[in-house]
């Protein structure tokens, strides 16, 4: 038998509603699983009251032992028992107990033997396989004991009494019980499978969906970095080429050269960001900007009229490529805010080696960040994530109206 424990069926009266809506769903116009799980407990049941009906109905008429000839009446009895076979999903310990009063009822009024474990055989499965354990156990109990006291009180042979049919019912009774609750065990086990399962699924799309908000951030660091300098870049070179265009042609010329150099260098960037988006199995093979690109950033911040100077401290040593874009994009950032925000005429990049740590250091000359600035903008922001990421650190402090310092610490690893 499959579905979950008890729950309204076939026997619900209530009418079923869509979910957008109040109109109910008729069964006949939409076929669902729900529908399709009653009519197959429906016809289980159904059958299941029939076995019932035939056994009983059977021990009656052949009526060995009994003090009067069956009727009528003695075949409602069965009737009750196969009947309540239909609500047994609904209320076990009713139809337990409801079985279990009217089989006294029946040997009461003296009725053909009909046994006693057959007639409640269903009703104590029923009980224990919506785990209702210990009703349907102190149900057999209660009835074996009172069969016994009544048989014994009659006369009835004892040896044959508790040598054959209380052992006998008292197995039989055990049996279906222990197969209810083996029923009810095995299919809390399929639901514990499929919670397991479901949890799982919704595990794996939290992860992915984590997965792809730490990429969305990384491209857009990616890009505020790229495109902030260009743009720095390109807006000096403008202002440069637009104040000279008359009296010093030829510094415009370089300026106009520099805007057209800093769009190629941007627009090759922004076609291999794409391609890895769109190809993301190719993405390892794109070239990563590194500190071998140093130079071109100070000659840009160079072209664009600061003294930009590189100072190299200890002995380099080779970085990971994650950490090597790390320490490009840090001095990126760093000289495009120079360029835009401090006013600056001079800026040393100064690399710190050691054995585990790179420190880098941009210090410029400029106004510095007022006392009442508001807080970093989105490129210190991106810069403080990167070096979160590899384990390093970032600081970022005005000096004292001596200009603006931004060191990064970044964790090395010299390969062995």
């Amino acid at each position: 038998m499959r579905g979950p424990a008890p729950r309204p069926g076939y026997w619900s009266r209530q009418s079923r509603h869509s979910v957008t809506g109040s109109q109910p769903v008729r069964r006949s116009a939409i076929h669902t699983p729900s529908t399709a799980g009653d009519r197959r407990q429906l016809a289980i049941d159904t059958g299941l009251g029939m076995l019932v009906l035939v056994a009983v109905g059977t021990a009656i008429t052949a009526n060995f032992g009994g003090p009067s000839a069956p009727g009528p009446p003695a075949y409602a009895f069965g009737a009750l028992f196969g009947a309540l076979m239909l609500v047994r999903r609904r209320w076990p310990v009713a139809t337990l107990a409801i079985t279990a009063a009217a089989l006294l009822a029946y040997y009461a009024l003296s009725y053909p033997p009909i046994g006693l474990a057959v007639p409640v055989a269903a009703a104590l499965f029923s009980a224990a396989e919506y785990g209702r354990l210990y009703w349907a156990v102190g149900t057999a109990a209660a009835l074996l004991v009172i069969s016994t006291a009544v048989r014994i009180g009659q006369g009835d042979d004892l040896s044959y009494v508790l040598g054959l049919e209380v052992p006998t019912s008292a197995a039989l009774m055990a049996a279906v019980v222990a197969l209810g609750d083996s029923v009810r065990s095995r299919r809390g086990w399929r639901a514990e499978l499929v919670k397991q399962a479901r949890s799982a699924e919704l595990e794996r799309e939290r992860e992915a969906a984590r997965r792809v908000e730490q990429e969305r951030l990384r491209i857009a660091r990616e890009l505020h970095d790229l495109l902030a300098h260009t743009v720095s870049v390109i807006s000096l070179h403008s202002d440069v080429a637009r104040e000279s265009l008359r009296d010093d042609p030829e510094t415009a010329d370089r300026s106009l050269a520099a805007v057209r150099a800093a769009c190629r260098d941007v627009n090759q960037e922004l076609r291999a960001t794409l391609h890895a988006l769109r190809q993301p199995e190719s993405a390892d093979d794109a070239p990563i900007p590194g500190l071998d690109r140093l130079d071109t950033l100070v000659a840009t911040a160079t072209a664009a009229g600061l003294d930009a100077q590189v100072r190299t401290l200890g002995w380099p040593v080779p970085l990971p490529a994650i950490a090597d874009a790390t320490a490009y994009r840090v001095v990126q950032e760093s000289l495009s805010n120079v360029l835009r925000h401090a006013d600056a005429t001079t800026v040393l990049i100064e690399l710190d080696y050691s054995e585990d740590t790179l420190v880098i250091r941009i210090m410029d000359n400029g106004r510095g960040a007022p006392a009442d600035a508001p807080r970093a903008g989105w490129g210190i922001a991106g810069m403080r994530e990167r070096l979160t990421l590899l384990g390093g650190e970032l600081d970022a402090r005005s000096r004292g109206g001596k200009g603006f310092v931004v060191e990064a610490r970044i964790p090395a690893r010299t390969p062995s």
